[in-house]
């Protein structure tokens, strides 16, 4: 393959690069503005129109699978379709903090940091090898690390940042633990090498190998008992940090997860659909019972997304084609479900001040009844009602469990979402059945009501393209099948 088809291969991954060295540059020697303000502007500026230009050149890459760089990288229409899906995502959570939200993250260096994690997770959906898989991941976890500790005046902030590195460390050393394992048996640390070694009897170091790994990426998408980080970072962090950790990041790591297993390990379906299932059941569960209990917004949605990656894993555990098409649709509602979650909580200051206790929310319905609308909706939607995209996020990863034998395991998603539906219900009684103890402040942001119509939108209306996104899953997913 000649450098032009390379360079076109892997576009996005280059447009990316290109920005974020162009915003080295601005933030350090911008002259054109007066003040940092401009500079954080026109960071800003660039930074969303390299995203834009990664998502539309996406539009213009072949579906085939074409694998570069000595089969480090591969691309081929699922890792395109969740590739834009984490641009989509990061538009979202950079275009939330375009009006100045301060908290001690309106500096350039914000974006870039933000920017570079972006380009980590892309190149995590393309890894075709441990070696690779390992460069995205720790390209995307340093720079978050430092953000979620970017405000430095705050004690909560800084500990969120520093429990975050420490408890990343660990994941990261579990990981490569494991991935040592597995080039030591396998002889190779390519995905389809692995593949083809697990033919006949498997080792055991292998085996544990995969464990090990598979316990390393939990960590990344927040699966119990790999949680720990998750509600104290949520809540310690800038509150546009914790959305951006809400929305983008776990769509990259459950794709890698789908890789990993999917590809790699396919000769050991049993092995990993054991340990996928242990993680769903205490996902699920651990989720459901842990945000009924808490008082703050952010610390009740790091639960929730606890619960719903426990949700996504029990499709990815059915081991199926139709399984892997429901984390698709699931992943796919979640991004917009988060989006819209949280472009409301940005919006709700008191004096100026962010708010985030639940409680908070009392009356919501009287001073802000468009708010309070779109919050419910929101909320129904992570609740499962229907017709809402919810809804159906969970009936295919439900529905492919119960094909794939998994009865207990849908069984056990079904109770959990009842209980989860407690404490999301909870949020639409304060709005709409309590009085407010002090008003909050008026007025939504041009960049959170895009940001929220365009979430609300998908929403309500997703039940319309559900045939089409069902069939370009199933297509998509077939590479690993």
């Amino acid at each position: 393959m000649d450098l032009a088809q390379t360079f076109s291969a892997a576009l996005p991954e280059f447009i990316l690069i290109a920005v974020a060295l162009s915003l080295v540059l601005v933030a350090a020697f911008d002259r054109s503005s007066e003040s940092e303000a401009g500079s954080m502007k026109l960071v800003r500026s660039l930074s969303l129109g390299g995203y834009g230009l990664a998502f539309l050149s996406l539009l213009t890459l072949s579906s085939e699978q074409v694998v570069l760089f000595n089969g480090l990288f591969a691309t081929d229409g699922f890792s395109l379709y969740m590739k834009g899906l984490v641009l989509l995502g990061a538009f979202f959570a950079s275009w939330l903090v375009s009006d100045g939200w301060g908290e001690g993250i309106d500096r350039p260096e914000f974006h870039l940091l933000v920017l570079m994690a972006v380009l980590g997770m892309l190149l995590m959906i393309s890894a075709h090898d441990l070696i690779a898989l390992y460069m995205g991941l720790e390209l995307q976890s340093l720079p978050l690390y430092v953000i979620a500790a970017m405000r430095t005046n705050s004690l909560k902030s800084s500990e969120a940042g520093l429990k975050y590195f420490l408890l990343g460390a660990l994941s990261s050393g579990m990981l490569l633990y494991g991935a040592s394992l597995v080039y030591g048996f396998a002889g190779s640390t390519a995905y389809a090498d692995i593949a083809a070694s697990l033919s006949g009897d498997v080792p055991v170091g292998l085996t544990v190998g995969m464990v090990f790994l598979l316990s390393g990426l939990a960590f990344k998408i927040s699966a119990a008992p790999f949680h720990m980080w998750t509600p104290d970072v949520y809540e310690g962090a800038p509150t546009p940090v914790t959305a951006l950790f809400a929305i983008v990041p776990k769509v990259a790591a459950m794709t890698l997860v789908m890789n990993v297993t999917y590809f790699a390990f396919s000769g050991i379906s049993v092995q990993w659909a054991q340990i996928l299932i242990a993680l769903s059941v205490a996902s699920m569960i651990v989720g459901a019972t842990g945000a009924i209990m808490q008082q703050n917004i952010k610390r009740m949605l790091a639960y929730s997304s606890i619960a719903h990656m426990g949700y996504a894993l029990a499709g990815l555990a059915a081991g199926t084609a139709e399984g892997a098409t429901g984390v698709v649709i699931y992943m796919t509602t979640y991004v917009f479900m988060g989006a819209g979650a949280f472009s409301i909580i940005m919006s709700l200051r008191r004096d100026g001040a962010p708010v985030e206790r639940i409680s908070d929310l009392s009356g919501l319905s009287s001073s802000h009844p468009l708010l309070a609308a779109g919050m419910m909706v929101v909320m129904f939607s992570m609740a499962g009602i229907p017709p809402l995209a919810g809804f159906f996020g969970k009936w295919y990863v439900f529905l492919a469990a119960v094909n794939a034998g998994l009865v207990p395991l849908a069984i056990i998603g079904v109770l959990t979402s009842v209980v989860g539906a407690f404490y999301y219900l909870r949020i639409i009684k304060l709005m709409y059945f309590e009085d407010a103890d002090a008003p909050l402040d008026e007025g939504l942001s041009r960049q959170n009501r895009l940001v929220l119509l365009t979430s609300l939108a998908v929403i309500i209306l997703f039940f319309l393209g559900i045939g089409q996104l069902a069939g370009t899953a199933d297509t998509n997913v077939q590479a690993f099948f």
